[in-house]
């Protein structure tokens, strides 16, 4: 049998497998070839990264698309290397919030995604619309291992009821049904363990650290064999893939050990490594540690693998819930919140920015990485559509009326990127029906308060 026909028996979305471990591979166009076939086209993935509280304007939004380009604003700089894979728009309105106009920071996450208010007459209890991810989850799911995956940097336990809101709307972003809020994993390793872990029969993961040094060897060794029939593209693919599997391991476990000895400095037991003169070493946590980058960083590695391998095509991502987190990274431990009522407190403006911009950055992490990586005949970004964005216009007013985001990817050929638009008229239904439907998820009736699609942002 012919090497070409070797090929054509092994799927192009294949599997390493050993000792009950399953690693999915990445989008390889040497694989699931016959002789003179046309190479498939990839999936298209969407993606939503979420910060609240709005922006300061001012250093969010471009002068004009030149300065778009050319200049960004400082919150947005660290874009700037891929600003031709990103398209912003500006004049998107958020929901309405009457009846419920004393509960900003509940709606500000529930409705992101829904574009619907919650129900009024049972505010007690969730009861808003199924958001945009999980109708496309509903609409791709069945081609993947996991039809969705929800992340957050946050515990979403927040306390608090304005105009008696569930607390529930202070937390979470994604709802499978109009009562059924989808939790979000918080924590790297169990991501980890949900992508890439031994599962049993049931499906349900059997094996709590499934990337241990062992085990993976073993599965890796199947790579070897793999990359004798791939095509020297697909074998510089294969290898970078795999050093990312690896990596992503070594840093979560890095995180780990450095908790491990922050707990054990705490019970007053120096661990050996250490010499007496050094510092101690940071406790990392969730949410308040002084690495939150790390997480995020981490958390965005591991939705770049999800998508890199087909294990899912639509993620959704709060990087911080609205009220408690604190960004002590950045030299200050003042609650986001707080410094988002800035009058004409320049401090705390400064403050906000900083955490804007940190914000940004590390969605631009994950879009740079993204765009550097290959699939098809293109990249993985190409392939994609990452929004970020606020359900906020800024903190300090509450306002609605022109809801920042940023849009990188070309979602397959449906998005004409590397523009700034300055009067977009629409909704953030009209936006998210519009995504939906340049992935090709076909709807029986916008979403939320949607009336159209918004042509402006299509190629």
């Amino acid at each position: 049998m012919t090497a070409m026909n070797n090929l054509s028996l092994v799927d192009r979305r294949s599997w390493l497998k050993g000792a009950g471990l399953s690693l999915a591979l990445p989008f390889m166009d040497s694989l699931g070839l016959a002789a003179g076939a046309k190479s498939a086209k990839p999936p298209v993935r969407l993606a939503f990264m979420y910060m609240p509280h709005g922006v300061i304007m001012d250093q969010f939004w471009p002068k004009n698309q030149e300065s778009f380009l050319n200049s960004p604003p400082p919150i947005i700089k660290s874009l700037q290397p891929v600003l031709d894979q990103c398209l912003m728009m500006k004049g998107i309105s958020g929901v309405p919030t009457s009846p419920f106009n004393g509960a900003p920071h509940a709606l500000e996450l529930s409705t992101w995604l829904t574009a619907r208010l919650p129900d009024a007459s049972s505010r007690g209890r969730i009861n808003i619309a199924i958001s945009a991810d999980q109708i496309m989850a509903n609409y791709v799911g069945a081609h993947t291992s996991l039809p969705s995956l929800e992340l957050a940097t946050m515990p979403q336990n927040w306390k608090e009821n304005q105009e008696g809101l569930h607390e529930g709307y202070y937390s979470y972003c994604s709802y499978r049904s109009p009562t059924q809020p989808v939790p979000a994993e918080i924590d790297p390793r169990n991501v980890l363990n949900r992508l890439f872990g031994k599962h049993g029969k049931d499906g349900r993961v059997t094996q709590t650290n499934p990337l241990d040094r062992q085990m993976l060897d073993r599965v890796l060794g199947g790579a070897r064999d793999l990359r004798r029939i791939l095509a020297k593209t697909d074998q510089q693919k294969l290898d970078e893939y795999l050093h990312s599997v690896r990596s992503v391991e070594r840093r979560i476990a890095a995180i780990e050990s450095r908790q491990q000895e922050a707990a054990l400095e705490k019970a007053g037991i120096r661990p050996s490594k250490r010499h007496a003169t050094d510092s101690a070493p940071i406790e990392v946590k969730i949410p308040e540690g002084d690495k939150r980058s790390e997480y995020m960083q981490v958390m965005c590695d591991l939705t770049i693998l999800a998508f890199q391998t087909d294990t899912t095509r639509v993620s959704t991502y709060v990087g911080s819930r609205p009220n408690g987190a604190s960004y002590p990274e950045l030299g200050f431990t003042d609650k986001h919140h707080s410094q988002t009522h800035y009058g004409k407190d320049q401090e705390k403006i400064r403050k906000v920015a900083a955490i804007n911009t940190f914000n940004v950055d590390q969605y631009a992490y994950m879009v740079k990485k993204m765009h550097v990586l290959k699939e098809g005949n293109g990249t993985l970004l190409d392939n994609c559509i990452m929004m970020w964005g606020s359900g906020l216009e800024d903190g300090n007013k509450h306002r609605r009326e022109n809801l920042p985001f940023i849009l990188a990817g070309k979602g397959g050929g449906s998005l004409k990127t590397g523009r700034f638009l300055t009067d977009v008229k629409g909704n953030q239904g009209d936006l998210l029906t519009t995504l939906l439907g340049c992935v090709g998820v076909p709807l029986d009736r916008p979403i939320g308060i949607a009336t159209k699609q918004i042509a402006q942002i299509k190629a």
